[in-house]
């Protein structure tokens, strides 16, 4: 089969791209600039822009299974045109889709994909490893981490993990109308984070925690506008289950134990400054 990857370049796509080449399948690669993506030779790196329907006129033709986000990748706002891609692909013949959630309630790709016909399969990932990166720099050149709310806990997952739960999705059957919350096997706090990059850096990495006033004075300099620190200020302070309650749906989605962060940091440790 050829399956096609929305996202290509991203943090789930990328790896989704990797592991379904490994496993001899066919992937047509879709991304806003096909010059830089630096994808395996295998792919088929075509452009395209789920956000931009008229930009998809062929990226579906010859397509059994198809990885899509319901998001748009430049600024994280829901899709408006889920209709629209929904009936591309079915018109094209696509079978089986993947949805990647970006936020808790359900967007237009959603319900779309899902009033289509199409066998689809939601996938409902927590925080990211990869937004550990934030403190690459202080790490990289202070040996701190400066971090509000101490005792918040992440069931953080692992990106390739995502991309393993969706490759299983789109290559095996069963999977359809599920919508599957991905963890990762532990749920962490940020001085447990900041003491395993410690760990697996070798070096002494130290945690220092800012009060409230500190780490909303910090976004908004980073340039986070209200909403997103409102946004924020949720998350850790009052999140939802599902972000630090740990689940076993990678495993029993893949077969494979879900990756720890320690893992995560080892794959990365060149950004922290090894």
């Amino acid at each position: 089969m050829t399956i096609l990857v929305a996202g290509a370049t991203g943090n789930v796509g990328r790896p989704l791209v990797e592991q379904l080449l490994a496993a001899g399948h066919r992937v047509r690669a879709l991304t806003r600039n096909p010059a830089k993506a630096n994808l395996p030779a295998g792919a088929e790196v075509v452009a395209g822009n789920l956000a931009e329907t008229a930009s998809l006129s062929t990226a579906f033709s010859g397509i059994s299974a198809a990885h899509l986000i319901s998001f748009n990748g430049e600024d994280f706002s829901p899709l408006t045109n889920g209709p629209e891609i929904a009936d591309l692909a079915k018109k094209a013949g696509v079978r089986k889709v993947t949805v990647l959630k970006g936020e808790v309630t359900k967007s237009p790709l959603e319900e779309a994909v899902e009033a289509s016909g199409l066998e689809w399969t939601h996938l409902s990932p927590v925080e990211f490893m990869s937004n550990a990166l934030e403190w690459a720099e202080s790490v990289r050149t202070e040996g701190v981490v400066r971090e509000a709310f101490a005792e918040a806990r992440s069931a953080m997952v692992h990106e390739a993990d995502i991309a393993s739960v969706a490759a299983t999705a789109l290559t095996a059957d069963g999977h359809e109308g599920q919508e599957y919350w991905i963890t990762g096997p532990e749920a962490l706090t940020p001085p447990e984070k900041v003491r395993t990059i410690g760990e697996v850096l070798g070096r002494d990495v130290r945690y220092i925690e800012l009060t409230r006033d500190e780490i909303v004075e910090q976004w908004r300099q980073t340039g986070f506008s209200d909403e997103d620190i409102e946004f924020f200020l949720t998350m850790r302070t009052n999140p939802p289950q599902a972000g630090y309650t740990v689940l076993p749906t990678v495993e029993k989605v893949t077969g494979r134990p879900a990756r720890t962060f320690a893992q995560w940091v080892q794959e990365n440790a060149a950004a922290f400054g090894t």
